[in-house]
């Protein structure tokens, strides 16, 4: 049998096999492998469970700004629900649902009387791309004067939308009303649905961090108005109409050119995630029918939250060094009063790590994926720090995950 090699990784000494004599190491060979197992062991104990946790960003993707528009037709909830009683004749007994969304006033991006016609693809359409165009200007102008730069300075546009159609995209109808770069990159988003402002988001996030120095801009718009139908008496429907709104959203990125673990401009990322569940293309979506978008929507949501959100948010975690208990704050997509109160039970959260998510829902319905920004221009307007789980959820059926360091 042959004798091995003898090794010391300090200093690479080697010790050929079947060799009779062994030369000793040196009294500066073995300081040095002293060094060396000091070393590691002053690793072992850092990453020990009893030590401080202090996490490097994965990212060096700073938020520049946010800001967040809504339509000029401002409506109070009792007053939809007195209009819904006209087409829901048959639902009298669930009008109490109107009073139970958390829900006081929304915003329309057309006067309230033009819904109560019946409207196909063509004028919802017509009325899509002019309204979602404008809202996107004012948010990208807001978002610009508030970065303190140029609109020249952007290098990539990322826009997300899951209510209309538009081809050319709308950040292509964009361009051509304001003074962008010609080379600015384009990525539009369709099909994330209520997940798209945090899922898109992330997807910006990739981009910026391709691009250290230039600065990406995250568009997002949601005109969920243009989606309620009068010839549509399904509870689905039904249950849209009583929760949905219009706005957009807008959040300039940009990549520094060195890490840095300390917070700057609005935030800063530390890391993004999202997962997909399979067998659940039917909790919710659209159904595209003859006259228009046919909202999916499945009672199964506040279940599958209760069993599946805290597991799949602390494996996202795990995955970043982080426990629950790492997190300073939560702003959770309010998708309806029973997902807020859903994920309250199973994160054990107080009534006061989801007030920006209450008070925008109260104030504005959900706006599908604006939502999610809204509820973080809220936080940063309130003086908020540390880390914040930014999550939203959407068709697939998907959770998006973003910690920002504010």
């Amino acid at each position: 049998m042959k004798n091995p090699s003898i090794k010391c990784a300090a200093n690479d000494l080697e010790v050929p096999p079947n060799s009779v004599s062994i030369s000793l190491p040196s009294a500066a060979d073995v300081g040095r492998c002293r060094d060396l197992c000091l070393t590691l062991e002053s690793v072992v104990q850092e990453r020990s469970p009893q030590a401080e946790i202090s996490v490097a960003p994965t990212f060096n993707i700073e938020i520049a700004s946010v800001s967040c528009v809504v339509p000029k037709h401002k409506v109070s909830q009792q007053d939809i629900a007195e209009k819904a009683k006209h087409f829901f004749p048959h639902l009298g007994g669930l009008f109490s649902l109107f009073a139970n969304t958390g829900i006081e006033t929304r915003y329309v991006c057309e006067p309230p009387d033009w819904y109560l016609d019946s409207r196909g693809w063509e004028e919802r359409t017509v009325s899509f791309q002019r309204n979602a165009v404008a809202l996107l200007e004012e948010a990208t102008l807001k978002a610009v004067a508030d970065a303190g730069i140029q609109l020249e300075d952007i290098a990539a546009i990322v826009t997300n939308t899951v209510t209309g159609l538009a081809v050319p995209s709308l950040e292509a109808q964009l361009i051509n009303r304001l003074p962008f770069s010609r080379n600015v990159e384009r990525l539009p988003i369709f099909g994330l649905g209520c997940g798209g402002g945090v899922g898109g988001l992330a997807r910006a996030i990739r981009i910026a961090q391709t691009m250290p120095g230039a600065y990406v801009l995250f568009l997002t718009v949601d005109l969920c108005s243009l989606c309620a139908r009068s010839d549509d008496q399904s509870i689905a429907n039904f249950v849209s109409i009583a929760l949905f709104g219009d706005g957009a959203a807008a959040v300039l990125l940009r990549a520094s050119s060195h890490r840095d673990s300390s917070p700057a401009g609005r935030g800063r990322v530390v890391a993004i995630g999202e997962q997909c569940w399979r067998d659940t293309l039917h909790i919710m979506g659209w159904s595209v029918q003859e006259r228009g978008f046919g909202v999916v929507l499945s009672p199964e949501l506040p279940s599958l939250l209760h069993r599946e959100l805290r597991p799949v948010i602390e494996q996202f975690l795990s995955r970043e060094n982080l426990q629950l208990e790492d997190l300073d704050g939560y702003l959770l997509h309010p998708g309806g009063r029973r997902v807020l109160e859903a994920a309250k039970k199973v994160l054990c959260l107080s009534d006061v790590d989801l007030l920006h998510s209450r008070d925008v829902l109260r104030e504005y319905g959900n706006m599908s994926s604006a939502t999610a920004l809204f509820i973080l221009d809220r936080a940063l307007k309130s003086g908020a720090r540390g880390r914040h789980l930014l999550a939203a959820f959407g068709p697939g059926f998907s959770a998006y995950f973003i910690i920002i360091d504010l």
